[in-house]
């Protein structure tokens, strides 16, 4: 299988920037200085800085990227400040000329954002009281997203559940026949209710809540203390944030009930409509199909990175496995 499978953006390598480079450019657009510590991203360049005022994010976006989706995140991410200050999520910092970014040689742009401290919702305990937390969590974002637009909001990105029908060239580079199957099957689902999706409530969401991505308090794994990389964000159908949160928590033996539980922390800030309650589970399944076909695809196209890549690959077989496969009568959502 070739990279013509994937967009230009999932298929590129990330930056290549040393790290004295990196220095450089941080001391010279924004007057800072420190010890810069590489961070670990799928498609970006991304450097931990600590420096004598504080620590932050410095992001060098991918090449293949178009500048429109970078500033997308920014637009975003100045919105969420402004509708619901007290969210936890990384601000803006302006250059020395009051930029928000920095266009780079090759037409690629670096920024600068805060650092939010807490730690990775995937090395805490899960429990019931974490689903909740973060399904309100997650609606909390939606909400706060709300009315932003921008000319980039429409741009494509296989990860979006909207694009599933995508993911079919993809299937043969997951391994295991049996999953592969299970995933095929639900890409038939998608088929015969993509149109329904045009009839729920649309805006911009996040689209990445997964575990990665979301911060703990250190002393709480049941608070949620951050959210981080906007890289994925697009306009979809607003329910579509829910399932993919839903999608990392969803625990063997349990499939079901564990989705409610996420789903009732949702519903307590933005109630579901009826489309939306009954697409959810087959939304869900659909983003582990999305992780399982995009990490194995990835994993083999770039080894090195292999382990960072199908980091969510065995959350996603289990998440899968633990939800009915999908239904013989492909017009209705998986639920009765």
């Amino acid at each position: 299988m070739t990279d013509t499978s994937l967009a230009p953006i999932l298929s590129a390598a990330p930056p290549g920037h040393t790290a004295e480079d990196s220095l450089d450019l941080l001391t010279r657009h924004w007057g800072l200085t420190g010890r810069l510590d590489r961070l670990t991203s799928e498609r970006d360049l991304n450097w931990r800085v600590t420096s004598p005022e504080g620590r932050f994010v410095l992001k060098f976006a991918n090449a293949a990227e178009d500048p429109a989706v970078t500033r997308f995140q920014n637009g975003a991410l100045d919105h969420v400040a402004a509708r619901d200050p007290a969210l936890p999520v990384p601000r803006v910092i302006r250059s020395l000329t009051g930029a928000p970014d920095v266009t780079l040689p090759d037409g690629s742009l670096l920024r600068l954002l805060s650092w939010v401290d807490g730690v990775p919702m995937h090395l805490t305990a899960s429990s019931p009281a974490q689903r909740r937390v973060l399904g309100a969590m997650a609606a909390r974002l939606t909400r706060a997203l709300e009315g932003f637009d921008h000319p980039a909001a429409n741009h494509e990105l296989q990860w979006d559940l909207k694009q599933a029908a995508g993911l079919r060239p993809l299937l043969p580079a997951i391994a295991d026949a049996g999953l592969r199957a299970r995933c095929g099957g639900w890409l038939d689902w998608f088929d015969r209710v993509r149109p329904r999706l045009d009839r729920l409530p649309w805006q911009v969401v996040h689209a990445d809540l997964n575990p990665h991505n979301v911060l703990c308090a250190p002393d709480d794994p049941d608070r949620i203390a951050g959210v981080l990389d906007f890289g994925d964000m697009v306009r979809t159908p607003r329910i579509c944030d829910l399932a993919v949160a839903a999608a990392y928590h969803v625990q063997p033996g349990a499939g079901l009930a564990s989705l409610a539980e996420v789903t009732a922390g949702w519903a307590a800030i933005l109630p579901l409509t009826p489309d939306e309650a009954a697409l959810l589970p087959g939304l869900t399944a659909l983003r582990m199909v999305t992780t399982l076909a995009l990490t194995s695809h990835r994993a083999a196209r770039w080894p090195d990175n292999a382990v960072y890549i199908l980091r969510n690959f065995p959350s996603a077989e289990a998440g899968l496995l633990a939800l009915p496969p999908a239904p013989d009568d492909l017009t209705q959502g998986p639920m009765p």
